[in-house]
């Protein structure tokens, strides 16, 4: 892949490879981690989408996703390109309890976390704050507004989900680009923030 010879603010590029940056989507089944990572990807995602079967019936949980017809068993991929020197890969986990032991696998290197979170279901979110917590890794919360509807305000989503108040929430429909930009800035000023304090 052909990079260009210079960043937006003008910087000259070196030729060398750019710096990796990590990022796990993580959160319930059907709240939108492949959605949103198809929104930001600059590439086409990839994605390890199946058909729901008989076979999961019981097994997984489709309360409040009944019409859900796909889920993901192992992993969404996608790639930003934020400028010659930097790359952002994003890593979207699977939602159902019977694929979580591959997050520990797609953990590693990871420099921070997007959890989406669903008003309807926000019990869903729980297990993916515990793992990022019991990790130190940071993490933000994007609550998914399904076709603009906002259900809960955003203290009481933080007080549901039991937020530490330094931890950002974002609030908007995962299919629009926007907002999912907005959840990686918020990340990474996370980041920046939680690195200039220890």
């Amino acid at each position: 892949m052909a990079f260009a010879d210079s960043d937006p603010a003008g910087r000259a590029y070196d030729g060398s490879a750019p710096a990796a940056v990590k990022i796990l989507v993580a959160g319930g089944f059907g709240v939108g981690k492949t959605t949103l990572v198809g929104a930001v990807s600059e590439v086409a995602p990839l994605r390890t989408e199946e058909y729901l079967t008989v076979a999961s019936v019981g097994v997984d949980d489709v309360e409040g996703v009944e019409r859900k017809a796909t889920t993901t068993v192992a992993m969404d991929f996608g790639r930003i390109m934020v400028n010659p020197q930097l790359v952002v890969y994003l890593f979207g986990t699977p939602g159902q309890e019977r694929f979580w032991f591959m997050w520990n696998d797609l953990v590693h290197g990871a420099l921070g976390a997007v959890v989406i979170a669903d008003t309807r279901r926000l019990e869903s979110s729980f297990a993916s704050i515990d793992f990022f917590e019991s990790r130190g890794i940071p993490f933000v919360i994007g609550v998914n507004c399904f076709h603009g509807h906002q259900e809960r305000s955003e203290r009481e989503i933080r007080e549901a989900l039991d937020l530490d108040p330094e931890v950002p929430l974002v609030m908007g429909d995962m299919r629009q680009r926007a907002v999912g930009r907005d959840l990686l800035l918020a990340l990474a000023e996370h980041l920046i923030s939680a690195n200039s304090v220890t």
